[in-house]
Order: C-alpha cells, then structure tokens, then sequence
C-alpha cells in the first residue's frame, strides 16, 4: 500500500514511548482531548473516488431490466430474463473486477436445492454469485460485503409478472459490484469476499447456506456488512435524507449467556454493536457530510435481512438501509391506484445517494481489512478496587493499543488513549461506573474494532 500518514493515536503512542509506561500501574488523571480518532489512509481514499453514480446507475439499470429476479424463475433458460439470466450477468462482471486482482479474486456460485417451505409452493434451485479478494495473510480472517440480488412484487413467489427490484435490493447488489471493482486492486491482510444473495425474499434462503457453509468449514467471519434498500433518498411522506442512513446491529449474539451479559453489563456491547460503531467512526471520518443513525436492534420490525443468517452463525453482522423507506416501493406489482404509483422502479433510486452509502461500505471494509484483529480483552475482576485493569493479548502487526471508555449510558466510545505496545493497564475510573474496551492499531494508525472485555475471575 502506497503512501503514508500519522494519526493522533500514534502521535500518542510515541508521545507513551518518549515519557516511559509502566503496565500495571495507575496512569494520569484523564486528559481532556482523549478523544477517539480516525486516521485517514490515502488508498482508501483513493479507493472511495473509484466509486462512480454512474456506475452504480448502469449495473441497476442492467439488473432491473432482466423483468424478474424472482426466485422462482430460475427455471427459465432465456438469457435476457429471470433470476439466472442476472445471476450470469453478476457473475461476468465479477470476473471483470477480478482481472484488475491479479489472480487473488475468484468468483464462484453457490447453488443448492432448497426444500418447499410453508412459505413456498416447491423446493427451488437457488443460486448466490460471490467473488473472494484472497487476503495476504493466510492467519486473518474474512470480512463480507453482501446484498441479495432476487426481487419480488406483490406474490412473492410470481415468476412472470415484472419485479424490478430496483431499490430492494438492486441498490445494495450495485452497490456490492461496485466496493468490488473500487478495492480489488487493493492488498489487504485480511480476506473480503462480495457477496449476492439468492432467495433472500423467500426466507433468506442464499445467505442461510452460505453463512452455514463458511461456519462448516471454520472460517473466522470478523465482520459482516450487508446491504439491503440503500437507494431511495426520499421517503413515503417526502422526507429528504439524503446524507442519513441507518445501521442496524443486534443486541445479543447466538452464543451470548444472559447471565453473563447482565453481570458484565454487555447488552449493548455485542460484536456487532461494537462493529457498528466502528463502521459508523470510520465512515463518517471518511464521507464527513454522512450520518450514520446506529439503530440498536436486529433488523426492522416484521422484516429481516441476509445478516440475519450470519448472526444466526455467531458472526458479527450489521445491515445499512435507507434512512426513510417507502413500502409502496418494495413488494409491490407495478399499477397506478388512486393516482398513486406503485412499484420498485428505477425512478425513484438516488444514485449519488447509492455511491455514498457504498463509499461507507468501502471505508469501513478496507479499514479493517488493513487493521490488525482485535484483541481478547478482560478486565480484572478479582478484588474490589477504585479503578479499573484490563489485560489483553498481543495480536500480530499490532503497533500499540488503544483503551476504549465511555459512560454506560452513552452510545459510542468517547475517549481514548494509546498505550504503546503495553498489554495490560489501569485508568483511574471505576469498573462499576464505566464501559471499557481495547482495540488495536498497526504501524499505519488502522484501528480494529473494539473488543469488549469480559471479567477475568482467576
């Protein structure tokens, strides 16, 4: 990676470095201007300027007229459309992207028999393209950028009628298409793989067999961003928000023990909480005129999402969706009724709104791509105290470490402070009153997501 920048992190760190640190003991009362920081790398932003509307515009224009993605019409052999027609249109323009990689992205299918559900009328052959950018180094793990790329109108099981799909979901397949072609010239550490769902629709059939065929296999998943309805800037009752979009987490992972969770008070500390949060530091450091709304639940209420599937796996996962949506545009046969459209047509899909929302994706991607994993945290809770020790353990390329703290009432990390290549320290502040955490940072000043600690009895 070309170029070269300091961050205010590791400005701190040498600052650490230059007056000495002694793990283990009590450091100086907290200094005003611990805030947490975001170093820019010029690659990633290199890397967002490759992120083109017009781009975005044609492969949704593409993608809408194949007539139908409906799942059910995989069964048409026309080239022109249906589900396959577009599956085999994804897949060539993957392979594009992949010639700007070398030969470290590859592009596959994944395709099962899925079995008649209560919500099907048979068992159904689906089919999800994704393309894997094959990280440097072999011990990482792998980030997913996903979407689904099937549609529906009003049946949702209606092969024939048109079902454009051109907000739900073909602004996050554009969207997912275009991260790729923007990073694949890029090296990153860590594997990311480019996802496009079939069968999310219908039960979010793709991304269930492929988080489960990633889990099988033991890949580490550190993080999963989905895409789903980022296109429309404009809502139901003409609220504009075109610098807003939300980003929704859940509370509680598959693995997590309620017990634990209330003596540690992690409800709000999950890995994708903590995914969330770092994906909206580093996006809105990257796109500043962008705000990005945490939303503290799953997915919205009486709909789901592909992350869903990769939460089910003890993946962190969280899902960016416009800020405002308008259902007369998703689900919907296209008519006019009472002088009011219905349909999810191209025309209402903002598309520089598509390219920011896409640049988010790409901003926080790369970032922890490039990062070093984050460490195993605890905070010492073997003996009453006044003050708080957290110890943690060294990951590979890390250059130093950052303690996370914030209130237990506030949303995000609020202040921060590098302590070198140190493993283990103690702030002034008690453990019963505030929320810590540790991420780590490599020579460049890129931060992992904060890890959480959990309590250290022994």
């Amino acid at each position: 990676m070309s170029g070269s920048f300091v961050s205010h992190a590791l400005a701190s760190a040498a600052l650490v470095a230059l007056v000495g640190f002694t793990p283990n003991l009590a450091m100086p009362a907290i200094a005003a201007d611990e805030v947490p920081t975001q170093a820019l790398d010029p690659a990633i932003v290199a890397a967002l300027a490759r992120v083109k509307a017009n781009e975005l515009r044609e492969i949704d224009t593409k993608l809408v007229g194949f007539g139908t993605r409906n799942l059910f019409s995989e069964g048409s052999h026309n080239r022109s459309r249906g589900v396959y027609a577009a599956r085999d249109w994804l897949s060539g323009q993957f392979g594009d992207v992949a010639k700007t990689a070398g030969d470290r992205m590859t592009v596959k299918f994944d395709t099962f028999v899925q079995e008649k559900t209560a919500r099907t009328p048979r068992a159904v052959e689906t089919s999800s393209v994704y393309a894997t950018l094959r990280g440097d180094d072999p011990t990482r793990g792998t980030i997913v950028i996903s979407s689904h790329y099937d549609s529906r109108n009003s049946d949702g099981s209606d092969p024939i009628k048109d079902s454009p799909g051109a907000d739900d979901n073909g602004s996050g397949t554009s969207a997912v298409l275009e991260a790729a072609r923007a990073m694949a010239p890029m090296h990153f550490p860590a594997t990311i793989v480019f996802v496009c769902f079939d069968g999310e629709e219908q039960g979010l059939f793709g991304s269930a067999h492929f988080a489960k065929m990633l889990k099988d296999r033991g890949t580490v998943v550190e993080a999963n961003l989905n895409n789903d309805i980022i296109g429309a800037s404009v809502g139901h009752g003409g609220e504009q928000s075109p610098n807003d979009v939300r980003l929704f987490s859940e509370a509680l992972p598959a693995d997590a023990k309620p017990g634990r969770v209330n003596a540690t008070g992690t409800e709000n500390d999950s890995p994708a909480r903590e995914l969330a949060r770092a994906a909206k530091a580093i996006g809105e450091a990257y796109l500043p005129t962008m705000h990005v709304n945490l939303i503290y639940r799953a997915d919205r209420f009486l709909r789901g999402g592909d992350q869903e599937s990769f939460a089910e796996n003890a993946f962190p996962a969280i899902r960016y969706v416009e800020a405002h949506e308008n259902f007369d545009h998703q689900h919907q046969d296209i008519r006019v009724e009472n002088g009011l459209q219905y349909g999810d047509l191209l025309r209402y899909v903002d598309f520089d709104y598509v390219a920011r929302v896409t640049r988010l994706n790409v901003a926080a991607a790369a970032t922890l791509a490039l990062a070093p994993p984050a460490p195993v945290t605890e905070i010492d809770n073997r003996k009453l105290a006044y003050d708080s020790t957290l110890l943690w353990a060294a990951v590979p390329h890390a250059q130093s470490y950052e303690i996370m703290w914030r209130q237990t009432s506030e949303p995000t990390w609020s202040h921060a402070r590098n302590v070198g290549a140190a493993t283990t320290a103690t702030l002034p502040l008690s453990k019963d009153d505030w929320l810590f955490g540790i991420r780590a940072l490599d020579a460049s000043g890129h931060a992992s997501v904060v890890a959480f600690p959990t309590a250290k009895t022994k």
